[in-house]
């Protein structure tokens, strides 16, 4: 409840706050103009008083995650009582009449209890409505590992090879291999892109076996971009989607292109495939909800996914924080 590390958290929760201060200083206006200098006043507090507020539950999210429920209440409360009055008296060092009278000397701590108060109520809830959210996507995210149909064809495709071509048949075990230890094996939380482009390489690599001169992979990856986060085996189900619905269906095989850059200090992934004339079954677009969905759980807005569908080309664009 106190991941607040994310910009989409950040900058609801600074809104938030702007907002209920001014409509509280709206009660004590006479004018507009008397509204916008307290609007004004109420921000020069309000604003250095959240950023602190979440600056330290990122910063103590683990300890302050470990409390009990009243506890994590009384920490967010509290810190939220320190922050405003911190800022408060930070900002009358500047304007010395801002807390001369008693009362406004204990308003900024209440009220900064309060807003802290109504913000960890609003993360309590994320985490409750998040949680199923995971877990449906974790499912998902099971099934569109590994295809059943790409096992055995990548088997038989070994097996044949065994009896021409022996160390090519080990590569592809190999490579199969790989596949299945990451894709059976609880990751964490998140992995580098350069990790996700060299195991679409494993299994690009077993598909152009299979399909030979139908399949061309056109690579184009700048090195700084691999030190993206992003959630395990996000970008093996999008190559099987362009193997799957654009090579595979054409008789004279499909194109997929894979890039990655760095462009204002944000890494983006994009991944296109030629669109055959003739369509095979349609899919049920599991593995790109998936996608989107764990995109969305880990990075929040700081995270964009991106689909265009035209009559020659389909491409899907993933852009992260670097």
């Amino acid at each position: 409840m106190f991941d607040v590390c994310h910009a989409g958290v950040v900058l609801r929760a600074t809104v938030f706050v702007h907002v209920a201060m001014a409509i509280a200083v709206a009660f004590a206006a006479t004018s507009f103009k008397g509204w916008l200098g307290l609007a004004a006043a109420g921000s020069s507090v309000a604003l250095p008083a959240s950023l602190l507020w979440l600056l330290v539950a990122c910063g103590l999210k683990r300890p302050l995650g470990a409390l009990s429920l009243p506890g994590q209440w009384l920490a967010a409360t509290g810190l939220g009582a320190v922050a405003a009055s911190g800022a408060a008296a930070l900002v009358a060092t500047v304007t010395p009449d801002l807390l001369s009278e008693g009362p406004a000397r204990i308003a900024p701590a209440l009220a900064g209890a309060a807003l802290a108060a109504a913000l960890f109520q609003w993360l309590h809830l994320r985490a409750k409505a998040t949680l199923p959210a995971e877990t449906t996507a974790r499912l998902a995210e099971l099934q569109a590992r590994i295809q059943p149909h790409f096992l055995f064809n990548t088997l038989n495709t070994a097996l044949t090879l065994v009896r021409i071509d022996a160390p090519r048949a080990e590569g592809v075990l190999e490579d199969l291999a790989e596949l299945f230890r990451v894709a059976l094996t609880d990751g964490g939380d998140a992995v580098t892109l350069a990790d996700e482009v060299e195991l679409a390489r494993r299994y690009l690599a077993i598909e152009q076996i299979r399909f030979g001169a139908r399949l061309a992979v056109e690579w184009s990856l700048e090195d700084a971009a691999g030190a993206a986060r992003v959630p395990p085996l996000l970008l093996q189900p999008l190559v099987e989607n362009a193997v799957r619905h654009g090579v595979e269906p054409a008789t004279e095989g499909g194109t997929i292109r894979i890039r990655t850059r760095v462009r204002n200090g944000r890494a983006v992934l994009s991944i296109a495939n030629t669109v055959p004339k003739t369509q095979g079954r349609p899919g049920h677009g599991i593995a790109l909800k998936n996608v989107r969905e764990r995109l969305r759980l880990m990075h929040d807005v700081a995270a964009q996914f991106d689909m265009h569908s035209g009559p020659d080309v389909f491409r899907v664009q993933v852009v992260v924080p670097l």
